[in-house]
């Protein structure tokens, strides 16, 4: 048991000095004051060497710009400036007083930890003189996509497409409604050889019959856009042609229910005279009988 214990002890100790050398390089990291510079796509980004070089030594010094320790930039020897390829006609330095570069029109793949070292003559030959590092960031996000509509491919049967362009790195477009993923038709995705930026469209047919919203997501990385559509379906109207008939049909039967009651009325003022002349008519008749009968009865009884 206690042979055991011997040896597990060491092991510990070594976890522990591992431990400590590991916060102790974490330290030195962040205590070497990188810089760090964040600039969108297309923009340029400036890169200090945050050092000060007096006038003797601009032409005894020597200044190197290099990417994640590997892909050289820019340097300057003797005074003379050279700059390779990639960052050729898009790259400037100024070498008075604090050095610094100049990268235009950035690129997502411009992204990296640049050193700026700076080597100092000694007893013959060129030592470390400075060492400066700056982590570039380039931003390129998309922006909200637009969606627009295409017309109608087929009779209730709408198509709309979704686009957006100007992001890195390259994207996935989905439809979705309601969570559930639908089938998109014509998906394109390219990228531009210059500035490395992608673009991304899809369309969609659906059902214009029923309500939909369709959510348009765009991922790109670990960053993700969306936009929204709604559709409402229409309600059924009535064809402006048998809108008209049946206006025309509702005035002709008006113009009729007008044209009866006029009639009915014209004939019941033309008979009322009528009807009082012969009911005058019938009491005159009636009178001239009443007063007739007595007279012929009186001579009746005369005669007798």
């Amino acid at each position: 048991m206690g042979q055991t214990k011997w040896r597990t002890l060491p092991s510990r100790r070594s976890y522990l000095k591992l431990f400590q050398s590991l916060v102790l390089a974490g330290l030195f990291y962040f205590s070497s004051g990188i810089i760090q510079v964040t600039k969108p796509v297309n923009d340029r980004a400036v890169l200090s060497c945050d050092y000060n070089i007096s006038t003797d030594e601009l032409t005894k010094v020597r200044i190197y710009w290099q990417k994640n320790n590997s892909d050289m930039v820019l340097s300057v020897v003797s005074g003379k400036m050279k700059v390779w390829p990639k960052y050729r006609n898009r790259t400037v330095a100024n070498i008075i007083s604090n050095p610094f570069i100049v990268i235009l029109g950035l690129r997502p793949s411009d992204k990296g930890i640049y050193s700026c070292i700076i080597q100092k003559p000694e007893k013959g030959a060129y030592k470390l003189g400075h060492l400066t590092k700056v982590m570039l960031l380039v931003t390129a996000d998309f922006p909200v996509p637009s969606i627009t509509e295409l017309g109608n491919p087929a009779t209730n049967i709408k198509r709309i497409i979704c686009s957006t362009s100007g992001g890195f790195p390259k994207p996935h477009l989905s439809w979705l409604e309601k969570g559930k993923e639908l089938n998109a038709i014509n998906t394109t995705v390219s990228q531009d050889p210059q500035t490395e930026l992608y673009t991304i469209s899809s369309e969609l047919d659906f059902n214009v019959t029923n309500n939909h919203t369709f959510i348009c997501l765009v991922k790109y990385g670990n960053l993700t856009v969306s936009q929204i559509f709604n559709w409402q379906k229409s309600e059924p109207t009535t064809s402006p042609f048998n809108h008209s008939w049946l206006q025309i049909l509702i005035l002709v039967v008006g113009i009729s229910v007008i044209i009866v009651i006029a009639v009915f009325c014209y004939c019941c003022l033309c008979n009322r005279p009528a009807a009082r002349w012969r009911e005058r008519r019938k009491s005159g008749e009636s009178m001239e009988m009443k007063t007739i009968f007595p007279i012929v009865s009186g001579s009746a009884e005369a005669s007798g």
